[in-house]
């Protein structure tokens, strides 16, 4: 793991020092995408190709890998885009500021998990360590955060056993029976994920890192540093809306990263290099295509139906019904994603939810 990070930082400082700034997001980019993507296929190779488990510490490597992806291309965006300075691109200049990039790149809390913050951003917390102690002012909030992770690992219980009492049956007869099998898995699936968010946001602020500034009521704030609350986000009643959120600092690094600098299709691109990023997994190649699809059918369908809603009732009846679709498409993503083979997609086959992806195809030829 250690060997994975370290390349990828020196030759972050490599290019930092030698290219130009307008040219180096192109290469970091580049680069770290093609080194990532060789491991990525060697997993793949062993899975598919030796029908061997791969080694936990090189699953834990790569993770770490596609974390610093997201660090080195945000660096060095900012440094194309100005919002750092660099004066450093010739020989003459001391090589000692590039030592805040260095501790940038390798910040152990993230590299564990994330979430992701900019290198100003990160800059400041350091700054705000000297002033001010890391754990005396915030340590109420840090157990309070500790709770809520005892609380999303304790949910996975009675989950694992609802699960276990329901028959997934291939052809069911009882339609709803496979559906809820499919959405109880998903959401055991997405409580690893949030619960991992939140041991990985109680790190950094252990660390220091994540003070967002001051509450109405004049107390510091240290949630500037989150991917999200399974709280806010499970209570989304739309799919664009769900996608925004879930893992939302990955997601702002995509909007950044591909949205924002796609001239056709911005919406599909941003998607399909998600999947890149993830892995290239057939079922996650799969999920991100049904998540790119749903939220450009959910944009269409809100602009139709919107004008529509013109009393409380509808509003509250397509709230309720939107819910449900959201829960239910998202299940069919995460189920894709995480199972990651081809068995994830017959298993949506062989469950009436595979109708609600198809649905969202109906609406874009539609309307």
């Amino acid at each position: 793991m250690d060997s994975f990070v370290r390349i990828c930082a020196v030759l972050l400082l490599l290019l930092i020092y030698c290219l130009h700034p307008t040219h180096i997001h192109h290469w970091t980019l580049g680069l770290q995408m093609c080194w990532q993507t060789v491991w990525h296929l060697y997993i793949q190779y062993q899975l598919y190709w030796l029908q061997e488990t791969p080694d936990s510490r090189l699953l834990l490597a790569i993770s770490a890998l596609m974390l610093m992806t997201q660090r080195v291309s945000s660096l060095s965006l900012d440094l194309q885009e100005g919002t750092i300075t660099s004066s450093f691109q010739n020989s003459s200049q001391d090589l000692s500021v590039l030592i805040p990039f260095l501790s940038y790149s390798l910040n152990f809390p993230a590299l564990l998990g994330g979430p992701l913050c900019s290198f100003n951003t990160f800059v400041q917390s350091v700054r705000q360590m000297s002033v001010t102690p890391p754990l005396t002012p915030y340590l109420r909030r840090l157990t309070s955060k500790i709770l809520q992770v005892i609380i999303l690992v304790w949910i996975k219980y009675p989950l694992k056993e609802l699960l276990k009492s329901i028959t997934f049956r291939v052809n069911s007869p009882c339609v709803c029976q496979n559906i809820i099998w499919i959405w109880i898995l998903s959401l055991l699936l997405k409580m690893n994920y949030y619960a991992h968010w939140k041991v990985s946001e109680c790190v950094n602020n252990a660390a220091g890192i994540g003070f967002h500034g001051y509450s109405h009521s004049g107390k510091k704030s240290w949630d500037g540093f989150s991917d999200g609350s399974p709280w806010v986000t499970e209570a989304l009643s739309r799919p664009s809306a769900f996608a925004r959120q879930w893992n939302r600092t990955t997601a702002v690094w995509l909007r950044r990263m591909v949205f924002k600098r796609s001239n056709r299709s911005p919406l599909f691109m941003t998607f399909l290099f998600s999947a890149w990023w993830h892995g290239l997994h057939p079922g996650q190649i799969l999920g991100f295509i049904i998540w790119s699809v749903t939220v450009q059918g959910d944009y269409k369908m809100h602009h139709f139906l919107h004008p529509m809603l013109t009393s409380k009732w509808r509003k509250w009846l397509y709230v309720c019904l939107n819910w449900a679709f959201t829960q239910l498409t998202i299940s069919c993503v995460v189920v894709c994603v995480e199972l990651q083979s081809l068995e994830s997609v017959k298993l949506l086959w062989c469950s009436y939810i595979a109708v609600l992806p198809l649905l969202s195809v109906l609406i874009i030829i539609i309307l």
